[in-house]
């Protein structure tokens, strides 16, 4: 069994960047941490609660399998993380002596949304002796290297959908769509000869 530990600067970042991959390794007897950095009171649409994505997080990632006692949240304020790297560095290296993870999932460090680099940055600190996968954002990756790909079946596909359906305040975002969702994955099956899958880009591997 490996450990495993996705670090979402949003919450339904992990989701959307490898929500299927987290569930096949799941079923397959790994234990997955998931890490959110921010919860984005700030910019919550005015018909919800400020703290709805607290809510619709843990919901979400109970559909993946996830472990309540294996979600983190944070409280990072969005669209500061640049502001804030050393206590996020410092957050991360604790994470790395609780968890010791074996593998380590991370925004792209092209990514050009400023917390999803700081993020990957701060994590690539931290990780440097650990395998780091950066997961695919098509919306805010100007570049991605698909190096890595993860096979993915319906069952799968069908955690991920059901884990994004909880983010009922992200519903009106383009790529929240079930269709657009299921459309890349056949994309990136289609690149290796499989039904669906999720690419990463491969920052460094060790084995």
């Amino acid at each position: 069994m490996k450990q495993i530990l996705v670090l979402a600067p949003h919450t339904d970042d992990g989701e959307f960047g490898c929500g299927g991959t987290i569930n096949k390794l799941i079923s397959e007897g790994h234990e997955v941490y998931y890490v959110a950095f921010s919860a984005c009171e700030q910019s919550v649409l005015p018909q919800f609660p400020s703290d709805v994505l607290i809510t619709e997080v843990k919901a979400a990632t109970i559909e993946l399998g996830i472990k309540p006692e294996n979600l983190i949240l944070k409280d990072y304020e969005v669209r500061t993380f640049n502001y804030r790297r050393q206590d996020i560095l410092d957050d991360i290296i604790k994470l790395r002596a609780d968890i010791q993870p074996d593998m380590v999932f991370i925004p792209a460090l092209t990514d050009i949304h400023q917390d999803h680099k700081t993020i990957a940055e701060e994590a690539l600190r931290a990780f440097k002796f650990t395998t780091v996968l950066s997961y695919e954002m098509p919306w805010n990756n100007i570049s991605f290297e698909t190096s890595c790909f993860f096979k993915l079946n319906e069952d799968h596909m069908t955690a991920k959908v059901n884990a994004l359906k909880k983010y009922e305040s992200q519903a009106h975002r383009a790529y929240a769509s079930e269709n657009f969702i299921y459309s890349l994955a056949t994309v990136r099956g289609v690149q290796i000869s499989a039904k669906y899958a999720e690419t990463f880009e491969v920052i460094r591997w060790i084995n």
